[in-house]
């Protein structure tokens, strides 16, 4: 399972932009192979979490799901009786985990991006490659194909890209493809054939995207307004480190000292995230717009308690939070009467009072937004149950990594207590926006309730070295944070995988009948 999540996080790059000193690169990605990283010293404390047999259960249905997709894909080009493709690509995934690849993607010269693909195979998976590599391409394009000189198909009258390639160099079989021109695998080649310099540690992944490049040729991602990175994933002392750059479109102002609110902060205290320099990204988004929040948060606090599993709040700093939540209010009414007007599970209400906005119609938690004042200044506080006031506050020298100059991005959590009370809050967000629940005899729900109580703490920095630039760490016992391991397994079971469609069908009501309210919490993971 340690390959299948390496992998994905691959596939999602793939999916999904390099430096200055490869100006054409948009995308390289290599993966050092299952096999290899096994044989690390330091892949034996990842063993029990990701050898288990939840966890080949999951991997064992991600593939089954990434074998079925280009066929969806490609369905409306597919030829009548045509297959697709399934069982042709579902070894080729088992060997992908396996083996060590790397993945290039670059612009050429007439404008439509060249890909290719390098896998180290045995002679004998290099011809099972081989033969189904071509009845792939007759399966997904239902299109007439003509093989040519070097081993070159051609689809006619097909768009980019039109020529695909599938051969061998010494110990790699290199699958490369374009538009009316191939010029990638040369440099491969070239590039495998010099001599390996040793590291230590290895990298067991190492990436390079230039995502807003991405963002151009895949219209889908602009929305994430990622910039360049680049990144690379290590086994150590028991845990996933990785190690980053990011190249900003945008220069950021040198960052703002930092206001925390610290007498809304209280114990016992299980995750922190604080980040500073958003606020020219945030009035850039999409989502963030129809809310009018003027002036943009400059800084943002997120933290979660851990006696109660709502106990999650957040606080921006703001120079005039009464006049903020004014604004803010008329824009959340609204809101609430659109959905409104489509049956769902629940009533959502809410209501302005001092200062405070408080949602009513939910059971289990008590969503709410208030003005408040801290020593620090005035914040917009929120959160999705009461606080408490009366349990002791954390103190700002608790954190001495918010004093060191140029962090800009700082998380901290205890991985296992979060992951163990998160997934009630996250159960009942899905439930309450009408999106689809992680079902708790689901491969993913199962794993993720196996995992959760091995993880130990993850601290992730990011740190402002250049106004163009970042630098990333993170170490954490299985590379993600509770956050983003459950994201993670809601995505892996949505029914249009590798899409993440979680949207529950609209709700149809006979006339005079009442929304079905569940009577039980969502119940969180728990170990088998």
């Amino acid at each position: 399972m340690k390959r299948t999540f390496l992998l994905v996080a691959a596939l999602v790059c793939v999916l999904a932009a390099k430096s200055l000193a490869q100006p054409d690169l948009v995308a390289r990605i290599h993966f050092l192979g299952g096999d290899k990283i096994s044989a690390d010293p330091a892949f034996a404390a990842f063993t029990n979490e990701f050898c288990c047999a939840e966890a080949k259960a999951l991997e064992s249905q991600t593939l089954d799901k990434l074998s079925r997709a280009p066929g969806e894909w490609f369905k409306s080009k597919l030829a009548p009786g045509a297959g697709d493709g399934a069982a042709q690509l579902r070894p080729l995934l088992d060997d992908l985990l396996k083996s060590e690849w790397i993945f290039e993607m670059r612009d050429a010269m007439n404008g439509s991006p060249e890909y290719a693909l390098a896998i180290r195979l045995s002679d004998e998976r290099a011809q099972l490659w081989s033969n189904n590599f071509e009845a792939l391409l007759k399966s997904w394009t239902g299109i007439e194909i003509s093989q040519g000189k070097s081993g070159i198909w051609e689809l006619k009258k097909h768009d980019p890209p039109n020529l695909f390639r599938s051969s061998r160099s010494g110990d790699w079989v290199i699958v490369d493809c374009g538009q009316n021109d191939l010029e990638l695998r040369q440099r491969l080649v070239d590039e495998l054939q010099k001599p390996m310099v040793a590291t230590a540690p290895l990298n067991w992944l190492e990436t390079d995207l230039n995502w807003p490049r991405l963002a151009q040729l895949f219209p889908a991602l602009k929305e994430f307004d990622f910039p360049k990175m680049a990144m690379q994933v290590v086994g150590s002392d028991g845990s996933l480190q990785w190690n980053g750059k990011f190249t900003l479109s945008r220069p950021l102002p040198p960052p703002e000292n930092w206001h925390a609110p610290t007498n809304l902060i209280h114990q016992p205290l299980i995750s922190l995230t604080a980040v500073r320099g958003i606020g020219t990204w945030l009035a850039r988004q999409s989502w963030a717009q129809p809310y009018e929040i003027s002036p943009p948060p400059d800084q943002f606090f997120i933290w979660a308690m851990g006696q109660v599993p709502y106990q999650t709040f957040a606080a921006a700093p703001m120079p005039d939070a009464p006049a903020a939540l004014a604004r803010l209010w008329p824009k959340i009414s609204a809101s609430l009467d659109t959905r409104a007007a489509t049956p769902s599970l629940f009533k959502l209400a809410a209501q302005l009072t001092n200062n405070s906005i408080a949602f009513t119609g939910v059971p289990f938690f008590s969503p709410f937004v208030l003005a408040t004042h801290d020593p620090a200044g005035g914040y917009l506080f929120g959160g999705f149950f009461p606080n408490t006031p009366r349990l002791k506050t954390v103190a700002p020298e608790s954190f001495p990594q918010l004093t060191r100059p140029g962090l800009v991005f700082y998380h901290w959590e205890v991985t296992s207590n979060r992951v163990a009370l998160l997934p009630q809050l996250s159960q009942l967000i899905l439930m309450v926006s009408s999106h689809r629940q992680l079902g708790d005899q689901s491969a993913a729900y199962k794993w993720l309730a196996r995992l959760g109580p091995t993880l130990g703490e993850s601290v992730t920095e990011v740190t402002q070295t250049a106004p163009g630039k970042l630098t990333f760490t993170r170490r954490a016992a299985a590379g993600l944070t509770a956050v983003e391991l459950t994201a993670l397994a809601n995505w892996l079971e949505a029914t249009n995988f590798p899409g993440c469609d979680l949207r529950l069908p609209p709700m149809r009501l006979r006339q005079g009948q009442s929304p079905v309210r569940p009577l039980n919490p969502p119940a969180a993971p728990r170990p088998n």
